[in-house]
């Protein structure tokens, strides 16, 4: 461990060193990064960073990630450095990563302190918007030196985006509530990206004034609310994924009109390209939502 330590106190003494750098790049912190060239060891804390890289022709250079980084299929092979609530400080560290990317919500502080205290160069990534994602291509393939990649790769994006913009654009606003946990229950605000999705297909958050980002609700506020739609990210029957209570108030629109969507976490919570797979699931829940009105006089 003293061995490795010394040895990137070198390498960041030899890059302060050095009369200029090759990049400067600011964060989503608004911090600038200075890298001598274009990084060749990446190390990801967090799956939707994994997935970002890979997306701008970086995956090669990722030498470690943290757990539940599944996509792509070669993002299951890399190593493993600890998870989002705990890192392994001595892991990363002996992989010598020349850069590391961390999610601004997702690592612990006092760890991400020490990379910070070693002098390794770290950017904070946090895509607050579903246009952000197409940015945060580029910037990744900017770090990595894999523009060309990278920004076809967000144009396509982009494209994905405005297409989904333009064909639910002026419908009729539907009324969600979208579950994240069941017990407590939980949900989201508007600030999340997952209201961002609900809000691209006509949806409107019932909970999307609440003050913190992920709030805590009781079911009475949901009854009182009431709904047109439920949904939740998870996999199998709604009963499944957790909105079985749900079906104890037959009166709620929702359950009523059978406007219950699930949706694969992975599609509707990452900051990540997958999320407009996601967003045309749930597009297309309202959409049937709409349908389904009572017909006027009826």
């Amino acid at each position: 461990m003293r061995g490795v330590v010394h040895s990137l106190f070198a390498f960041a003494l030899a890059a302060a060193m050095s009369s200029a750098y090759a990049l400067q790049v600011v964060d989503d912190r608004g911090v600038r990064i200075d890298l001598p060239g274009p990084a060749q060891r990446i190390v990801s804390l967090a799956p939707h960073i994994t997935e970002l890289l890979f997306a701008a022709g970086a995956g090669e250079r990722i030498v470690g990630v943290v757990e539940y980084s599944n996509y792509p299929q070669a993002a299951k092979r890399l190593p493993r450095v600890g998870d989002t609530r705990a890192l392994d400080l001595e892991r990363i560290i002996a992989l010598q990563p020349d850069l590391v990317i961390v999610w601004l919500r997702g690592s612990p502080q006092t760890q991400l302190d020490v990379l910070t205290a070693l002098r390794l160069p770290i950017y904070y990534n946090e895509p607050r918007a579903l246009d952000e994602i197409a940015r945060t291509i580029e910037r990744f393939g900017e770090l990595a030196g894999t523009p060309v990649t990278a920004q076809a790769a967000a144009r396509e994006f982009r494209t994905r985006l405005a297409a989904l913009r333009q064909r639910y654009r002026g419908r009729d606003a539907v009324t969600v509530f979208h579950q994240i946990w069941e017990q407590p229950l939980m949900t989201v605000n508007r600030e999340h990206l997952i209201s961002h999705v609900l809000q691209l297909c006509g949806g409107r958050n019932v909970f999307g004034g609440l003050r913190a980002f992920v709030p805590h609700v009781v079911a009475e506020a949901v009854l009182e609310a009431d709904p047109e739609v439920i949904g939740t990210g998870g996999r199998g029957s709604p009963r499944e994924a957790g909105l079985g209570t749900w079906y104890g108030w037959p009166q709620l629109r929702a359950i009523a009109r059978n406007n219950v969507y699930v949706v694969d976490p992975d599609l509707i919570s990452q900051h990540a390209p997958r999320i407009l797979d996601g967003a045309e699931l749930v597009c297309e829940s309202l959409e049937a939502a709409r349908r389904r009105r009572p017909t006027p006089g009826r």
